[in-house]
Parts: C-alpha cells; sequence; structure tokens
C-alpha cells in the first residue's frame, strides 16, 4: 500500500564539526538514523562528514513533499557560507549540538 503525498517526513539539515569550520549540508527521511549513520559509517564508507569530522546537528528543517525537500537542500548548498551562518543563526544563535533532542 503506498502513502498518500504530504504524509511523509523528509529533514534538510545542517551538520559542522567540532571547532564549527565545516558545513555539511544533507537531506534525509530519518533524521536520527542518519544522524547515527554519520558518526558510525561502514568501514568502507569514508564519506564527507566522517573524513571533515561533522557530526554535529546545529540545523534543521522538516518537510512531507520530497521534492520540496530537494530544491531546498539545493537551494541551501548553492548558498555562500555567510547566508547559511545567517540562516543557522536564527535557529540556533548558540550553534550548539541538537543530536540529543533529536
Amino acid at each position: 500500500m503506498y502513502k498518500t503525498k504530504g504524509t511523509h517526513n523528509y529533514y534538510v539539515y545542517i551538520l559542522t564539526n567540532k571547532i564549527k569550520t565545516v558545513l555539511y549540508i544533507g537531506i534525509t527521511n530519518n533524521l536520527k538514523e542518519r544522524l547515527f549513520w554519520h558518526r558510525n559509517p561502514e568501514a568502507h564508507d569514508l564519506h564527507f562528514s566522517q573524513k571533515y569530522k561533522s557530526f554535529y546537528l546545529i540545523y534543521y528543517e522538516h518537510f512531507q513533499d520530497v521534492e520540496v525537500a530537494i530544491n531546498r537542500e539545493k537551494q541551501l548548498k548553492g548558498w555562500k557560507r555567510e547566508k547559511k551562518e545567517k540562516l543557522i543563526n536564527a535557529f540556533n544563535p548558540e550553534w550548539k549540538s541538537l543530536n540529543d533532542e533529536i
């Protein structure tokens, strides 16, 4: 059985490293699980967030339409860092890790 449109959950999120010099933008349908896999990748799976130690969730947005979420992810990836920082500051001014809140 297929779910009707609008009943799904998608998240566009931003991770950073401990010293907040790196920003990683991603999309997922299960934010909690995705955070786990960023922190605990498969042995052969060295991806950007692992390479740059970007494990700390500092921003996320929730969507129910995957196309809207994908478009938002692309939009954020196209922004300069300064604009991304303004977005994060409005959502999470202290840039504290939100991992335990998910």
